[in-house]
């Protein structure tokens, strides 16, 4: 399709932006929306580096779909930047299940569309890790390893990794930092869920999700093809046993 110059330039503008900063104004999203050309235009631009634009009411964003999208944050740039020295992927399979559990405390489990908190609590959240690190484990190992193969996620790994942390009974504030706790890893999913622009940190030892997270959880969490199936695989076994 052949669209004109000053659409292509338009289109083109907005997408170095969302190239280098992820983000993109107000104004954007109103030529995204009010203009034919330029959001195909960015759907295509998009579509070709891997990745997807995720529109709000007052933001674009542009949102690398698999790994092999340019603007994927690496492994090694999460360990360098967030874990400690000689984290392995373990270490980063633990980081995205926070990050999931997180999503999930938020929704009605996996099945539904809108959040029904407005904020959680950081010893909540490793109390929502707790029950769903114990029904991982109340899976015995055949099926893990068969649910590890269609998810591509290290379910066993996950387990060892958190069952190893000390789960000690100190303050949130004593527990951050250095101490090898279950808080503190939660602290660090905190910061790094906070730099991609996911959670904001409202203070009192609660977060809340950002309109980037809750727009990208409604397009992709929620649809198994895109969640492969995580979502109903944490919370499915314990609704069995209920």
């Amino acid at each position: 399709m052949n669209y004109p110059e000053n659409k292509v330039m338009k289109a083109f503008e907005i997408y170095t932006v969302l190239a280098r900063d992820g983000v993109a104004p107000k104004e954007a999203v109103h030529e995204y929306i009010a203009d034919d050309s330029v959001r195909s235009l960015l759907d295509s631009f998009s579509y070709k580096v891997d990745a997807a634009i995720i529109r709000t009411s007052e933001t674009l964003y542009l949102v690398p779909k698999s790994k092999l999208s340019p603007f994927h944050v690496s492994n090694e740039w999460i360990k360098k930047n967030y874990l400690r020295s000689g984290a392995t992927n373990a270490d980063i399979y633990l980081l995205y299940f926070a990050a999931i559990v997180l999503f999930g405390s938020f929704y009605d489990r996996y099945n539904s569309q809108e959040p029904t908190i407005q904020f959680l609590r950081l010893d909540d959240w490793v109390k929502n890790m707790n029950e769903r690190i114990s029904y991982l484990s109340s899976h015995d190992d055949e099926e893990l390893i068969k649910a590890e193969k269609k998810m591509s996620y290290n379910w066993r790994a996950i387990i060892d990794k958190w069952e190893d942390m000390d789960d000690i009974k100190e303050t949130a504030k004593r527990q951050t930092g250095n101490t090898i706790s279950r808080m503190s890893f939660i602290d660090t999913a905190k910061r790094f869920l906070i730099s991609q622009g996911l959670i904001q940190d409202i203070g009192n030892g609660e977060v809340a999700l950002t309109e980037k997270a809750k727009t990208i959880i409604q397009r992709y969490f929620m649809e198994e093809g895109h969640n492969k199936g995580i979502f109903e695989f944490m919370y499915s076994f314990e609704e069995r046993e209920e």
